[in-house]
């Protein structure tokens, strides 16, 4: 079968790579030159772990290519998927111009049936626009379907080839037949494949992302009246999670959430709600609890030593919005750096893969380290904000020789607050009791 997936992001990259390792000839399709140029010399534009290899395999058998021509990936694909950016504007609600300026493209360049498929998070009813006005541009017989994308940055590779679900909004038959074929290889140990009406697929997107932001605000919630209240969150989320109707995951107290998803998806379901005059009030409430909470951490720094750091160095140890991804998209790392830096401190960060990114934003008003213990030699305080792998065991001896004061502010609660104390530290969870602030140099 010929793909054509228009977008090289997180979405488009992962799903034509994917598409191609089952046997199918993809063609990618991006209007950022540089962006192909790159991908044609085996060059990645997002970190996404197990993505480069399989791109590289499938390019290098020939089932795997990129373009700036549409036109050129558009002609006899059966399928044509739409993975292009739909931005946040400046009231919340998506932009969905990409969209459209690709239906467009889409529309001039078809030359047979074709099902043309939003992979895009869009609001309810884009499919519709879509059909309307490729309807006006093309001769060709075509279907719109929606089919809504679940995959977790830093596990993108996974999720896509195998999937939980699959999620398939359309009513043409001969579309829903063509992607039952499509998704096939993905689901033969079972039929996970939904079928539902196109509206209601682009509303579950929205939904589960809303869901598990709201589990995220709801914990945070929670862990800043643990703080008041003397609870730890830790045993509060344990014990929530044991209740198999709640179940585990997405409980975990934090600096608040961030990425390309879920900050997005929120503001434009509400803007749903809002456009179609309903007030989906506990979402604005989560996105109240999280812009709040993504201020917690440098509140405590500032709580500690005081409103005015300067002399102070603070490390920060993880700047990508979660582990595995390079994605720094609204990530709380840049929270706490704005607010550090304001109160006059020097900020030395590490991260396995998203300096770059940041480097860019910040250039050298903050300093930049590879290692992690480089990056805590002199400090006066360990952050804890993205929770790699390589910082959940460290030496806490290593770590109290190379700071300056054996201060530690762990945003994710990795690590356990007893041993750390043993360890000389001064040791600041999220919602591990009552907040107190001990003199530096001691346990609190």
């Amino acid at each position: 079968m010929k793909i054509c997936v228009i977008g090289t992001g997180y979405v488009g990259l992962v799903a034509g790579a994917g598409f191609s390792d089952m046997g199918n000839d993809v063609v990618c399709c991006d209007v950022d030159r540089n962006k192909i140029d790159g991908l044609n010399r085996g060059e990645l534009p997002i970190y996404e772990p197990g993505l480069d290899k399989l791109v590289a395999r499938n390019a290098a058998e020939g089932r795997l290519q990129f373009t700036t021509d549409i036109s050129r990936g558009v002609a006899g694909a059966e399928v044509v998927l739409l993975a292009v950016g739909t931005p946040p504007g400046a009231d919340g609600s998506a932009d969905l111009s990409f969209i459209f300026k690709a239906a467009e493209s889409i529309a001039d360049a078809l030359t047979g049936w074709a099902v043309v498929v939003t992979k895009s998070t869009v609001p309810v009813g884009t499919g519709d626009k879509i059909e309307a006005l490729m309807v006006k541009r093309t001769r060709q017989e075509f279907a719109v379907a929606s089919n809504p994308e679940f995959l977790k940055e830093g596990d993108a590779v996974n999720d896509f080839m195998k999937p939980d679900r699959v999620i398939v909004g359309a009513e043409d038959k001969r579309a829903i037949e063509c992607l039952r074929n499509l998704y096939a290889p993905f689901t033969r140990t079972s039929d996970r494949m939904m079928v539902m009406d196109r509206r209601s697929a682009e509303l579950t997107k929205y939904a589960a992302n809303s869901m598990l932001a709201t589990r995220i605000s709801f914990m945070n919630d929670l862990a800043n009246l643990c703080e008041i209240l003397g609870c730890d969150i830790e045993l509060v989320r344990k014990g929530m999670g044991s209740d198999a109707r709640i179940g585990p995951k997405f409980l975990f107290a934090g600096p608040g959430f961030g990425g390309s998803c879920f900050p997005k998806d929120l503001r434009a379901c509400i803007s749903t709600g809002q456009q179609a005059g309903y007030s989906l009030r506990i979402l604005e409430a989560v996105v109240a609890v999280n812009e709040t909470q993504k201020q917690r951490l440098g509140e405590k720094v500032l709580a500690y030593f005081g409103s005015n750091l300067r002399g102070k160095r603070i490390a920060v140890w993880g700047l990508a919005f979660k582990p595995g991804t390079d994605d720094i998209r609204e990530a709380p790392a840049l929270t706490l750096i704005d607010q550090l830096l304001g109160a006059g401190a020097e900020v030395v960060a590490t991260d396995p893969v998203a300096i770059p990114g940041v480097r860019k934003l910040y250039g050298d008003r903050i300093r930049f380290e590879e290692g992690n213990y480089e990056t805590v030699e002199g400090a006066d305080a360990l952050v804890l904000v993205t929770e790699w792998n390589e910082f959940r065991r460290p030496s806490f001896e290593r770590l109290k020789k190379a700071m300056s004061q054996p201060v530690i502010f762990d945003g994710r609660n990795v690590w356990d607050p007893a041993e750390v104390r043993a360890a000389g530290f001064t040791y600041e969870g999220i919602g591990r009791g009552r907040s107190r602030k001990a003199s530096p140099g001691t346990t609190a």
